[in-house]
Parts: structure tokens; sequence; C-alpha cells
């Protein structure tokens, strides 16, 4: 144990980014704080390593007597993200170093730091709720950092959902709080939750806030257009870590151990869903950044379709939170070392190529369930609790999950020539990929309470994992025979939405300039405005993808009117 009170450690790990983050804003020193990046997620693993479980810390002078709060789900959110942000900002500190923004970069970097551990340790809605602000807020610089048309458009998507997410979490928390007897407290509110004769519209303004965040299917349109605009350090974070957030408020929130059947349903055949049509369409891209962020989705689909199977049959926490939080730290290590390994693969040595190959090929073989590895050892816990579909949902993912992720490898940039890998980057990649493959075996005893044993069963394993080797075979017959992959735009569902904006837009222009135009003269040949309006109409309904959305808009919006 390390000389410092546990209490102070971990409100060390929340206010340390905060205090570079006031450095970051002063003239002489605010672009040199690019290089301490790597220094501000250090108390949070400090934090996760050494400050027992159980310890809080109150606040009575801040946010409402707030606190904060370490048990062994959050000790496991904090230190991946603590090792995945020290690593990500020593690859950043050097892969920005030249940046004309880079004191903007650090500035933004370590406000969004803070509010990520701030979920994390939040003791109260209060503390979770500023602290999700800042990380749902303050990653827009981050994802406009460029400036350019495709990063502001990115950025426009994300703002607009990030404070979406916010009104649907604050009205829960409202609600919650109120139904709480005016406490803030998490665990009360939870336990209210999970009381009779709880409005579930609590619990759905909580899954639509959170769900935003975490990619949750058809809420998880940001992010196939943000990840691939911000910077690679970045979209690392984006990744791994902020989108944890998300995850970690369901499972905190959440009211488990009660039965929630109808909402649980839905809750699962949401995340399922996603599962699986978000690893098809990530298939269909062509940036690697992209692909990955589909792969996020697709993931998170997993751990929220898993959610909805424990709130439909009533799965006590013990049961389902450890073992959400080991698969977490997996995903988080795994693609933010893939993320960073984008970046690296256009300036990795031509000569050394098949290594750095080769650990990429680790990597995604992992994510995918691949025997022996640390994600078949996450995916085999996560099993348990998903039930007997889900289950064999899950095992039968691994098929698009390594579609999609062999799609990552043909995507990949080639090697410039003449370029060397800068050290710090080299370090913080393999650092970040050793994680990734180590941490899930280390941490597994700890959290699940017995030791990892990735033989057991391993001729059963290796037979049940047929949908990977199907897709690795699918894969390699298309590179064969030169087949392309389908093309889909980012975001999918963004382009039928704005066809869709469009068509609402020149039908109430219509509307008002067939009124005015009642009014014009015949005399004149010129067609009257309304008219050119209500060819844009019939334009936008010739596009079936624009009316199908529209269609559902409108449907849904009866359908609740109704309920």
């Amino acid at each position: 144990m390390i000389g410092i009170e546990p209490a102070l450690l971990l409100s060390a790990a929340a206010f340390w980014p905060l205090a570079l983050a006031m450095l970051c804003v002063l003239p002489k020193l605010g672009p040199r704080m690019i290089t301490a990046l790597p220094l501000a997620p250090l108390p949070a693993l400090a934090a996760a390593i050494y400050a027992p479980s159980g310890t809080e810390f109150g606040l009575p002078w801040l946010l409402l007597d707030g606190g904060i709060r370490l048990d062994d789900t959050r000790a496991v959110f904090l230190g991946g993200a603590a090792i995945l942000w020290t690593l990500a900002g020593l690859y950043a500190a050097r892969y920005l170093q030249n940046d004309q923004r880079a004191a903007g970069f650090a500035l933004f970097w370590n406000l969004v730091l803070a509010g990520n551990v701030g979920v994390f340790i939040a003791a109260d809605a209060a503390t979770f709720y500023v602290s999700f602000a800042l990380v749902s807020l303050m990653a827009y610089p981050l994802v406009i950092h460029d400036r350019k048309p495709a990063s502001l458009r990115a950025g426009a998507v994300y703002i607009v959902l990030a404070v979406i997410g916010e009104v649907a979490l604050f009205a829960a928390f409202l609600m919650g709080s109120a139904a709480a007897g005016g406490s803030i407290l998490i665990a009360d509110i939870r336990d209210t939750l999970a009381g009779p004769g709880t409005d579930p519209l609590i619990l759905w303004l909580l899954i639509a806030g959170l769900g935003i965040k975490a990619g949750l299917m058809p809420l998880h349109i940001w992010l196939p257009v943000a990840h691939p605009a911000a910077p690679v350090p970045a979209s690392a974070v984006l990744s791994g870590a902020i989108v944890k957030a998300g995850i970690f408020g369901l499972l905190a929130f959440l009211p488990w151990g009660t039965t929630w059947p109808i909402s649980g349903t839905t809750l699962a055949l949401m995340g399922f869903a996603g599962l699986f049509i978000a690893a098809l369409l990530g298939a269909a891209q062509s940036n690697p950044k992209t692909v990955l962020a589909y792969s996020t989705v697709s993931q998170m689909g997993l751990i929220m379709g898993v959610c909805g199977v424990a709130l439909a049959t009533g799965l006590p926490a013990a049961a389902l939170l450890p073992i959400l939080a080991l698969y977490a730290l997996h995903h988080g290590l795994t693609k933010g070392a893939l993320f960073l390994g984008v970046g690296m693969a256009s300036v990795w040595l031509r000569n050394s190529r098949p290594f750095f190959l080769l650990l990429m090929g680790a990597l995604a073989l992992s994510l995918a369930g691949l025997p022996l590895t640390a994600g078949a050892l996450a995916k085999a816990a996560v099993k348990g609790p998903a039930g007997e579909i889900g289950a064999a949902l899950i095992g039968f993912s691994a098929l698009t999950s390594g579609l999609v992720l062999a799609r990552l490898m043909f995507t990949l940039p080639s090697a410039t020539p003449d370029k060397n890998p800068p050290p710090a980057m080299m370090f913080a990649f393999l650092a970040l990929v050793i994680a990734a493959l180590s941490a899930p075996f280390v941490v597994y005893g700890q959290i699940l309470g017995t030791d990892p044993d990735p033989t057991a069963d391993l001729a059963k394993k290796i037979v049940e994992a047929w949908p990977l080797g199907l897709a690795v075979i699918l894969a390699a017959a298309a590179a064969a025979v030169g087949m392309q992959a389908p093309r889909m735009p980012e975001g999918d569902l963004l382009e039928p939405l704005r066809r869709t904006a469009l068509l609402a837009m020149a039908a109430f222009h219509a509307m008002s300039d067939t009124k005015a135009s009642s009014d014009i003269s015949t005399e004149t040949d010129d067609a009257p405005p309304a008219l050119t309006n209500i060819e844009r109409i019939q334009a936008a309904f010739a596009d079936r993808a624009a009316t199908a959305v529209a269609f559902a808009l409108i449907s849904g919006g009866l359908f609740f009117a109704l309920i």
C-alpha cells in the first residue's frame, strides 16, 4: 500500500486531470502540456490498484452533498480506463507534438479524462451527471480537432446526440430522485427502481440517455462518424473508455434482481440486433477507423443484450456486474490497441510489417473470441448470464465479428517509404497490445473468484468456434477471387434521416407557399414556389429509405402517443 490515504487517492484521480487542464490555458505553458498527457491518469490507475473496495470520500461542500466511492466493479472500469488513457496519452504526446492546436487538445483531453474517471467513482446522481456531461460535451472539440468539413459534420452529429442524451439523463435523475424521496445517491435511486409501482419511463430515459453514449442501436449513429474524424489517440479513448461511461451507467443504475420482462426483452432484442447488424455494416466500410467504430457498436450491443436478458429474468447484480466488467475491460484495451495500430500502420518499418500484422491479427482474433485468448475467456464468462438463447447468439456472432475484423485487416494503410515509427508511439502501442492480451487473465481470479482455465474443454471450445473459422474461410476466399466488399455510407441512418428532414422542410414550405401563391396573379407564366417544393416532396418520396424512416418516425410517435 502506498503512503496515501485511499480516499485522498480516489479524489486525486478526478481532480488531478482538472488541475492539468487549468495549466493548459496558460499561454506559455499550454502548448507544452501535450507532453504531460501520460501523467494525467496515473492517480486513477493507482487508486484502482491500491485503494481497497469500499473506499468512500464525502464531498459535503460540492454538488449537493455528493461523494465518490470505489468497489470491485468500479475498480475494473477505472483501472482499464486508466491504462488506456495513459498509453493513448503517451501516443498523443508524440502524435500531436507539432500540432498547432496541441494546447487545446490537451485541455479538452484532460477535461474528458476527469469526467470519465468521475463517472466510474461517482456515488450520487449529481456527481455522475456532471462527470457524464464533461465526458459528453468536452469530447466535441476532440472530434472536430482538425476542423475539416467531415470532422465538423461528425461533430454536429455527435453534439446533437450528446445533448439529447444529457436531457434524457437529467429527466431520469430528477424523476428517480423524486421517487427515492429526494435522495440523489445512486444506490437509493436504483433501489427505488427495483420497488413496486416504478414508472417504466424512468428506466427508459436512463436506457436512452446512457445508451446513446454506449452506442445502442439505433442511437449509435454518432460513433461511425465521430471515430474516423477524431485524431487516432482520441479515437482510441472514445471507443475504449468513453463508450464505457454509458455501459457503466447502465450497470450502476438499472434495478438488477427485479424482473422487467417487457423492458428487459426489448433491450435484449435491441442489443443483440446491434451485435449482428453493426458488424455487417462495418464489413461494408473502407475506412479502418469506421470499421472499428462499427465493431464497437457490435460489441456494446452484446453487453446491452446481456443486460436485457438479466433485466427480463431478474438476475442479481452479483451474477452479472463482475462478468460484464471483465468483458468491458477486454474490449476497451483491445479496441484501444487496434485504433493505435491503425495509426501505426503507415509508419511501421516495412521489413517488420509481418510482425505488425501478426500483432493486429492477434488482437482481432482475441476480440472475436478465438479459443485460448483473453477474448475467449471473457466471452465464455458472459455467456452464463446471457441465457441459453443469448449464449447461442453470442457464439454465432463470432462469424460477423470475424468478418468485420477481417475487413479491418484488408483496409489497413500500407507502409510509407522512408518512415520510421516514433519510439514513444511504438512503445504505447506494444504496451497496450500486451495489456489487452493479458489483463483479463491477470484479473480474472480477483473479479470472478476462480482461477482461469482456458484449456478446460478445449476440444469442445474449438468445435464451438466454427463460426469464427467460417469467417476466416470466407474472408480468405473473397480475397483470393478479388471480391470487393459492398459500400455503405458512414453513419448508415444519417443519410435517410437527412433526406427525411429535407422532406419535412419541403412539405412545410410547400404548404406555406401554396397559400401565398393563391394571392399571386394568374397572369404570370412563372411557376409558383409551391410547385418547386411539391416537386421536392415527390423526389424525396422516390427515395425509399427516406420514406421508410419517415414512416417509422410517424408510426413510433403514434405508438407512444397511444400508450
